[in-house]
């Protein structure tokens, strides 16, 4: 997300009209988001084996038909949009994650579409569940913390973005992100 094909200003228009009612600014926004979204997707799935290519396709829609389907958005800017976004994929790759270990372990009949089975390799649920697992008590001791690695890692957004979405100086994201960044590497080492 660090170089956006369109200008981010042009992206913050589009949402800000979006917002109060003109549905021909989603029309214009769709195709300007959907590649920004569709990279920040192939960087999650980016583990996976190459010839799925249904993977970061089934995570973009999936997201993006969350965002676009709000009755009342209330966009600020592009840098908060991404910021929803993000937590959007996080959802959905948790989601999917535990649907997966869940039938693992024979955990009723459930209803899978193909693209589900394809987002997450068993492999990956698990450390998708961890890392959910280890930021939301990262959220319990600082949430603010838990908000940056989330903006980062799921949402791809620098320093500066953050600093936006946050409100909050970009030294002390930086700062909040090393933090996280070690607190989280100790809880994910001791897991197992």
């Amino acid at each position: 997300m660090d170089e956006p094909s369109v200008p981010p200003h042009r992206v913050t228009q589009l949402l800000v009209d979006w917002s109060h009612g003109d549905n021909a600014a989603l029309t214009e926004l769709t195709p300007l988001v959907y590649e920004e979204l569709r990279r920040l997707a192939h960087y999650h799935m980016g583990g996976q084996r190459p010839d799925h290519t249904l993977q970061t396709t089934a995570l973009v829609n999936e997201a993006y038909l969350r965002l676009a389907d709000q009755t009342n958005p209330r966009w600020q800017n592009r840098a908060h949009f991404f910021a929803v976004a993000a937590r959007a994929m996080r959802q959905i790759l948790v989601s999917y994650a535990r649907s997966q270990r869940s039938q693992k372990r024979g955990g009723g009949a459930l209803k899978v579409e193909l693209d589900e089975v394809a987002l997450v390799s068993p492999e990956q649920s698990k450390e998708i569940i961890d890392l959910h697992e280890a930021l939301e008590r990262l959220a319990a001791l600082d949430s603010r913390k838990a908000q940056v690695v989330e903006l980062k890692y799921f949402g791809g957004l620098n320093y500066e973005e953050m600093a936006e979405v946050l409100k909050i100086s970009r030294i002390t994201v930086r700062r909040d992100w090393e933090f996280a960044r070690v607190w989280l590497y100790t809880e994910l080492r001791n897991v197992d």
